[in-house]
């Protein structure tokens, strides 16, 4: 996994592998020196690559007791001659062992000695150290062994720039392994602002940010095989055009953005948008302090930030330490106001608590939380068990039941340790993607496999575990009886038209009504309806419901021709006039539906052919009603997309010519 990542995320990393333990010896030390056996050399540095995997994986068991100090000093060999004293820092060594069996005793010194040697070198050559401990189950026969090695291997921790992680599993295996290396960067270097007198320099980094899936891109192959300079690269061009001229492209100068507002779209350009964001001035600014129980854990959002002291400023460590321990005899915490960059465009409110630390080199530091705004919160109130009638609380026996089942599933009893920890559990949807991509790269037709075993283990519930305790689980069962809480249908428009009303099927209250919840739930279920077409009973309501319509543009230009077409349906069927004032409801909805929605021109287009059309007609009467009621087209201060002036738009022929005329 280690060298598969590679492949992934530094593929120009160089990689050697050695092995210790084995049978044959194969190092250039033994050569050169003697000594060093049973140390084979399986793969001299250099850039990672397949075969590295495939070697890897077609590892041979050892047969013979391995001498881990003797392995370090053939890899730093193999370090210093490939690189010298260059490249401080990025040289690595990765011991990965169960470091079972005693090491050899030295020509000269002590063991400690030894270490103490291998670890000031490891300093002056800048190479690091990371140990992986695996045991599974401890031997009794090796114990002497185990503790001696563990205490080897602390002194690299405490001597050299080593690190010693101890596993007990193969899902713990994957986890310890770091893979990737994300360089720490800091979010905020300043003063965290106490008062306007007193302020400590700090250091801000992230101490935990999601790994996100990696991005899959496009790949092209339309390139030719024998083109060895072909990159494969797909390229995405956008073009707008216009919805009225569709071969029409429409120029970046002439876009600009458009936000919801209700039923309209209110247009912001780039300079508006820049001009009215909120521009906060960069700093950490202590707000006060309250009680950690008053801070709920459900209130952390996003990711965790780690305040140090400002390195090598004793005065800073100072004032930190001493503030992370006041607030934590105190059980205080702190509440911060935190604007990281110049230029940001929000401000985060988050708490501060204390971390003390329990080793000498390390000072004190403090770990921040975001807090959420009002409008982040969601609230969900749901009624105390302690309210519930007794029939509905749990009895003696059904608390003990659950009880032994929460004990069965502890993942961090006292008597052994704890299963799943975060720093070693990795993502099993990354990792299971990672091995999918190794082993695609080298059958492209291979099938998707089954989930590995270890990451089974963090997915799902370990079944030998559940097999053994199958009794708790049973009991529980047994003690909660479980029944099926059927679906209830919701009645459909259709449904509704079809029943008759006061029939058999349905509950008829006093005078033959529906009852009110019923009725209640009747309306709820057809206004949910979505609307396609102006009708009969409420035509008003049905237009603004289809202007209303976000699930495509084609609504808005449907519900203007549907109720022009609908206001010509009443006119042309009027008789003495009876449907005129539900025409002029719906001329007046459609009015304002045209302002809202930017779309002037197809009113007064409406307004001009009706007039023209009825001004001679036995409907001119209507148009002096539309005098009379102030009915005018859409001026330009209505609707910007408006080519009219208010006195145009008054003095445009809405009122009948005389016939002298």
């Amino acid at each position: 996994m280690l060298v598969q990542k590679k492949l992934i995320f530094s593929k120009s990393d160089e990689v050697g592998i050695v092995l210790f333990g084995t049978e044959d010896t194969n190092n250039e030390l033994e050569k050169e020196v003697g000594g060093y056996e049973h140390v084979a050399v399986l793969r001299d540095i250099r850039v990672v690559d397949d075969d590295a995997v495939v070697v890897l994986k077609n590892l041979p068991r050892g047969t013979f007791p391995g001498d881990f100090l003797d392995a370090i000093v053939v890899g730093m060999d193999m370090l210093i001659k490939k690189f010298g004293v260059s490249d401080k820092g990025k040289k690595r060594l990765y011991l990965i062992t169960d470091a079972q069996f005693p090491t050899k005793e030295p020509y000269e010194g002590t063991k400690e000695d030894q270490v103490d040697t291998i670890s000031q070198q490891m300093k002056i050559l800048g190479i690091r150290l990371n140990c992986l401990i695996i045991r599974e189950k401890l031997s009794t026969e090796h114990l002497g062994a185990f503790d001696e090695n563990d205490k080897l291997l602390d002194q690299f921790s405490r001597k050299a720039m080593a690190k010693t992680v101890h596993v007990d599993c193969a899902t713990s295996l994957l986890g310890a392994i770091k893979t990737r290396n994300v360089v720490p960067v800091t979010v905020f270097r300043g003063d965290l602002e106490l008062s306007s007198m007193m302020k400590i320099k700090v250091w801000v980094y992230k101490k935990t940010s999601e790994e996100k899936f990696p991005t899959l891109k496009k790949y092209s192959d339309k390139a030719p095989a024998s083109d060895k300079f072909a990159t494969h690269e797909v390229k995405v061009d956008f073009e707008y055009k216009s919805s009225q001229d569709p071969d029409k492209v429409v120029p970046p100068e002439q876009r600009i953005k458009g936000y919801r507002y209700g039923p309209q779209v209110v247009p912001i350009s780039s300079a508006e948008w820049e001009a009215v964001k909120f521009k906060p001035e960069k700093g950490v600014k202590l707000l006060g302090f309250t009680d950690a129980s008053n801070i709920l854990r459900h209130y952390y959002m996003k990711d965790v930030y780690i305040f140090i002291p400002e390195p090598g400023n004793t005065k800073a460590i100072i004032a930190v330490s001493a503030l992370a321990k006041a607030m934590k005899e105190m059980n205080k915490y702190a509440v911060l106001r935190c604007v990281w960059r110049q230029g940001q465009g929000n401000v985060s409110v988050g708490v501060l608590t204390p971390n003390l630390s329990s080793t000498d080199n390390i000072p004190d530091s403090f770990y921040f939380n975001i807090l959420p705004f009002a409008e982040d919160v969601r609230e969900f109130q749901f009624p105390s068990f302690s309210s519930f009638p007794s029939a509905w609380q749990p009895d003696q026996q059904q608390q003990e039941a659950a009880d032994d089942l929460v004990r069965m599933l502890d993942l961090a009893p006292s008597d052994r340790k704890e299963v799943l920890q975060p720093d070693y559990t990795p993502n099993p949807v990354l990792e299971r993607f990672y091995q999918f991509l190794h082993l695609k790269s080298k059958a492209p037709e291979i099938d998707v496999p089954q989930l590995d075993r270890s990451l089974k283990r963090i997915a799902e519930p370990d079944p030998d575990f559940l097999s053994r305790h199958n009794s708790i689980v049973n009991n529980f069962q047994e003690r909660f009886e479980l029944k099926e809480n059927p679906k209830k249908k919701k009645l459909s428009r259709r449904a509704w038209r079809e029943k008759p009303s006061g029939s058999n099927d349905e509950k008829v209250g006093v005078d033959g009504e529906v009852p009110k919840v019923q009725s209640s739930s009747l309306k709820k279920s057809l206004s949910s309806l979505e609307v396609e077409k102006i009708g009969d009973l409420n035509p008003v309501q049905d237009f603004e419901a289809m202007m209303a319509r976000r699930d495509s543009s084609k609504w808005i230009t449907e519900a203007i021709k549907d109720m022009q077409h609908y206001i010509y349906h009443l006119l042309e069927n009027s008789y003495e006039g009876n449907s005129y004032p539900k025409a002029i409801e719906c001329l007046m909805a459609l009015r304002k539906g045209c302002i809202l929605e930017q779309e002037p021109k197809e009113f007064n287009r409406f307004m001009l052919d009706m007039c023209e059309k009825f001004r001679r007609s036995d409907l001119a009467d209507f148009l002096e009603l539309l005098y009379s009621k102030k009915i005018t087209l859409i001026s330009k201060s209505e609707a910007a997309d408006s080519d009219l002036t208010e006195e145009e738009a008054k003095n445009l022929p809405i009122k009948v010519e005389d016939s002298s005329e």
